[in-house]
């Protein structure tokens, strides 16, 4: 096992994609400041083929197709713009959507024809960019044809929110530490993780307070809208696609450390006493390492069992963690610790490449041909060559959702 190559892009990166599994990465990272959004296309050695700026809202926003075009969402004027980037690197079919001068996109997901879109307030390096006072409007999830023409809009309730682990303390508990009485929020924003998911005839549009890190999840029908179900408050944490029209949920915060899983109908059908970057294969298994917010960690790979038991994998040191991906025979590969470990199907883990490296901002590991793997670390790019093979196929985040970065399950 070998480090091939490793190379430094503008700013922080945020997304690595790609069309194939040889080539070229599709890099979305901020540049100067996070008020510009610059795209880059490099080869795995690290050989830029172009690079493009764009004006940002601090929230960095790109989907790839699977044909390579590149749809990147950047404000213009009082409005957004979402325009598409051909592999070449010259612009192609744009979409304005229709949305009000305080609004942005805080996720979008690439439809086989058109968009799925979570708005929310204005970020406030935006608002403070601006220089003038916006007001927040309650988020919404749209959908749009390919030319930007809106099929629906569903505005979304959050409501009151609270969570048993919440304490607070002042004049009106006696300066005695108490569980915080429900609260509306202030400021709405969409989950830092996998805010906008679409599997087969269902979306997953997960928003939060912005301060308070409660949220809640949405499954909205992807044809008219409607709001199908919602999970109650709790701190936010990862999630994934667990199959068609299915949906992994987990919380971790406050004393929460769990994983649902959710059906078409918005039912939770299991609950496990484990949150993570979980990994979905062919069949439906779940497992994947843990995301503890403690050190030392208490941290395992873990299998999720049916049943609603977990089996125990290996410990797992550190915290920060890209999400993992899977080979076909079933080998879980990611970075953790500084480390680039693997994990088999019996849950023995292998160290492939190891360096005193404690960065905190780590994207997902992308698994390609000939066994390289992809990582990124704060505002680089490493490639591993290993002896894996081909990725899995998979719900979550095997297949085409893991090259592409585009969460979607058809």
């Amino acid at each position: 096992m070998t480090l091939s190559s490793r190379f430094t892009l503008p700013g922080q990166v945020q997304a690595v994609a790609t069309a194939d599994p040889s080539g070229p990465l599709t890099v979305t990272s901020y540049g100067a400041n996070p008020l510009a959004t610059v795209i880059t296309s490099v080869d795995l050695s690290g050989t830029v083929a172009w690079q493009r700026t764009y004006p940002g809202t601090g929230r960095p926003q790109s989907r790839l197709s699977t044909d390579g075009t590149l749809w990147v969402a950047y404000p213009d004027g009082d409005g957004q713009l979402l325009e598409s980037v051909l592999p070449d690197g010259s612009t192609g079919p744009t979409a304005r959507p229709e949305c009000r001068p305080d609004e942005e996109i805080g996720a979008f997901v690439l439809l086989d024809d058109g968009f799925v879109i979570s708005w929310v307030s204005g970020s406030r390096l935006v608002r403070e960019e601006r220089n003038r006072p916006m007001s927040v409007p309650e988020p919404r999830v749209a959908r749009y044809a390919q030319e930007g023409e809106c099929l629906w809009s569903t505005q979304i309730a959050l409501g009151p929110v609270s969570f048993p682990g919440v304490v607070e303390m002042g004049d009106r508990t006696g300066w005695e530490i108490r569980p915080r009485r429900p609260w509306v929020p202030e400021e709405i924003g969409v989950d830092h993780w996998e805010p906008l998911l679409a599997s087969a005839d269902r979306i997953a549009a997960s928003f939060t307070d912005t301060r308070g890190g409660i949220g809640r999840t949405f499954f909205l029908d992807l044809d008219s809208g409607e709001t199908v179900s919602a999970t109650s408050p709790a701190p936010t944490g990862r999630k994934a696609i667990a199959g068609p029209g299915q949906f992994l949920i987990g919380s971790q915060g406050y004393g929460a450390f769990t994983t649902g899983r959710f059906d078409r109908n918005g039912a939770e059908t299991a609950r496990w006493a484990s949150h993570g970057a979980m990994l979905v294969d062919k069949d439906g298994r779940v497992s994947g390492p843990e995301l503890e917010n403690r050190l030392p960690s208490r941290s395992r790979f873990r299998r999720l069992a049916p049943d609603n038991t977990l089996v125990d994998g290996p410990a797992l040191t550190g915290y920060y963690t890209s999400y993992p991906a899977m080979d076909r025979e079933g080998t879980a590969v990611f970075w953790r610790d500084g480390k680039l470990l693997t994990v088999d199907t019996d849950l023995a883990a292998h160290e492939l490449f190891a360096m005193d490296d404690s960065r905190a901002v780590i994207g997902r590991a992308l698994l390609l041909s000939e066994g390289s793997v992809v990582v990124s670390l704060d505002d680089e790019v490493l490639v591993f060559r290993t002896p894996l093979g081909p990725l899995a196929q998979g719900p979550w985040p095997c297949g085409e959702a893991n090259l592409q970065g585009n969460p979607l399950l058809s």
